[in-house]
């Protein structure tokens, strides 16, 4: 089975050295390449992809976020399973993952993958649960909800009968985030050409003039919530998902998170940053 799960970073950081697992250096466009040499990956060499080759949206990385791996991906990979994931941000192996020094001991290995790809269509993050908020109030709270409701008049006007699906995810408390993903191509495929023309009307109604460098990935972030949506459709069609947990190669501030989770739903301040 060939597999090729991509790894987006826009930095030198460590990564991993399994095959199947291809770095992908993300809003590359004009920036100085990126080596496996400095990703501590000693089998290979020279620089690794980068998302401003073939037919690609690499400008738009800093509104897309890692989405600009997601396109490149959907118009310049061949391969029987894709997937997505971050420099800081894996999809878990199935053996516990404890206190080990070393976060990538325990990320999912290729045999691994090819066994649950044999069973399921998708694998996504397990979800998020945020209990006293839905999708919508949350992202209202800590972002602006006239995003989300710019992305329900798109629906409404290219895929309105994938509106009632939009609507139960809105009201969910909880969801699959990170905009992480293994597919089998074809639905990787339907996928991006979904949620890539979804965002392109969004982007046409949405000014980001003024908004800060944080506050303009907002369409990375919407399409957060569009994959639980496009999930809940093709689970109604048939396709069969699975959830896997996601593992992080570094240390999260939970407490901080947790602190301005709460500010936001008590106190309505925004989130200006990253935990």
């Amino acid at each position: 089975m060939d597999i090729k799960i991509f790894v987006a970073t826009h930095k030198p950081c460590q990564l991993l050295e399994e095959a199947c697992y291809v770095p992908i250096q993300v809003g590359a466009a004009g920036k100085d390449p990126i080596t496996y040499e400095q990703l501590g990956i000693k089998n290979r060499t020279g620089a690794i992809i980068r998302d401003d080759c073939g037919e690609n949206i690499s400008q738009k990385n800093p509104y897309y976020c890692e989405l600009t791996g997601t396109y490149y991906i959907w118009k310049n990979v061949t391969a029987d399973v894709v997937g997505l994931c971050h420099y800081r941000r894996f999809f878990a192996s199935k053996k516990s993952l404890g206190d080990d020094k070393d976060a990538f001991s325990n990320v999912l290995t290729q045999q691994e993958i090819e066994a649950l790809m044999s069973e399921y269509d998708v694998i996504i993050p397990k979800r998020n649960k945020y209990f006293i908020e839905t999708l919508y109030s949350h992202y209202s709270h800590t972002m602006d909800g006239m995003h989300l409701d710019v992305a329900r008049e798109v629906m409404a006007r290219v895929f309105p009968e994938d509106l009632k699906y939009l609507d139960a995810i809105y009201s969910r408390t909880n969801g699959s985030m990170y905009n992480m993903c293994i597919m089998k191509k074809e639905c990787f495929d339907d996928y991006a050409q979904w949620l890539f023309k979804l965002l392109e009307g969004v982007e046409q109604r949405v000014d980001v003039t003024g908004l800060s460098a944080f506050q303009a990935r907002l369409f990375g972030r919407v399409s957060e919530i569009l994959m639980n949506v496009w999930i809940l459709k093709i689970q109604t069609e048939g396709k069969k998902v699975t959830e896997v947990t996601a593992a992080y190669s570094e240390k999260i501030n939970w407490i901080k998170k947790g602190w301005w989770f709460l500010e936001a739903k008590f106190f309505g301040k925004k989130y200006t940053k990253s935990a």
